[in-house]
């Protein structure tokens, strides 16, 4: 007599199990239990969603020293009027000046990225340069790294004793200082959201680069707060105001204990290939603020830079502090 009704429990809680797992939104495990190496391959390569984990791109600031030898972080990464005691920090967390103008650049324009050419190519955001008649666009293009775990540290401008002083961008395993400006597409005026290097693979953050076939290792992480204050969208930063440069009524930043633990390490300056993609745009009247008034004729250009592989990392002699103003 009590075999059946034991027959019968079993028999329900079969029938129960089935229909949750034919209802079930998730995917099964196959039926022989094995989950196939391509899909661990894969899961492997995708970093936990925001509220599962931490940010992957975290691994583009270099870990801070103590932070009694460095730079107080100070009012970072605001616009507005200047603080009175405002001291530079450039000559010990930036490469030295190239370039000099007595006026402010224009602020940065809103434009669309390309995606990228193929997997390994780093994003390297436009900027104003300054030429003979005054401000011209040099674009953002896709660059081709000199070496694998480099990263790139844009460029800026800042104003200090009354003229503008442009500090060019530079390679490195680590982002340093970029004068808090925010370029977009990852670059947001500190670290790098864009993608992350990982054995010896660069990873490209779905959310803030323009993404199509011809990359795979691709994720997809929302740093939230930066996209509220940013106001960004997938590939197109919309930010009203964007000042392109550090300083009085500019960008407000001082650098922080990572960035100046970046450039303390071996870093790399532009290749070649970067200067005379800059050189280019010098005779092309498009690229000119007086003529484009802002909107440049080529903010991006879809064909990429090579690298030069002559470009090695070197360490400092003194710190950094060498070419002090």
């Amino acid at each position: 007599m009590k075999t059946l009704p034991r027959f019968a429990l079993c028999m329900s809680v079969a029938a129960l199990a089935a229909f949750f797992a034919a209802n079930s939104r998730f995917n099964p495990i196959p039926a022989n239990g094995v989950i196939s190496a391509a899909v661990v391959s894969a899961q492997d390569q995708a970093p936990p969603p925001p509220d599962q984990g931490p940010d992957p791109a975290a691994v583009n600031q270099a870990p801070a020293p103590d932070e009694g030898n460095m730079a107080p972080s100070g009012q970072s990464y605001t616009t507005g009027a200047p603080p009175q005691d405002q001291n530079p920090d450039d000559a010990d967390y930036s490469e030295a000046p190239t370039a000099t103008a007595p006026q402010p650049p224009p602020p940065l324009p809103d434009y669309d990225q390309p995606p990228p050419p193929a997997d390994g190519y780093i994003w390297t955001p436009g900027y104003w340069a300054w030429g003979a008649t005054g401000y011209y666009w040099v674009p953002g293009v896709w660059v081709e790294p000199p070496y694998m775990g480099a990263l790139w540290t844009p460029g800026y401008w800042g104003l200090y004793g009354g003229h503008f002083w442009w500090h060019p961008g530079h390679w490195g395993l680590h982002i340093g200082f970029y004068g808090g400006i925010n370029y977009g597409f990852g670059f947001f005026g500190v670290g790098y959201e864009g993608g992350y290097w990982n054995a010896g693979h660069f990873f490209y953050n779905r959310a803030y680069n323009h993404i199509d076939v011809h990359v795979h290792n691709v994720y997809n992480y929302h740093v939230v707060n930066r996209d509220i204050v940013n106001r960004t969208t997938i590939n197109r930063t919309v930010v009203n105001n964007r000042p392109s440069y550090r300083g009085p009524y500019g960008v407000q930043a001082r650098p922080q204990p990572a960035e100046g633990a970046a450039w303390r390490e071996p870093t790399a300056p532009r290749m070649s290939t970067q200067v005379q993609h800059e050189q280019n745009y010098r005779a092309m009247p498009g690229q000119y603020a007086s003529q484009n008034h802002g909107r440049p004729a080529s903010p991006a250009v879809n064909r990429p830079l090579p690298a030069d592989k002559n470009v090695h990392p070197q360490a400092r002699a003194s710190g950094g502090g060498e070419h002090r103003r």
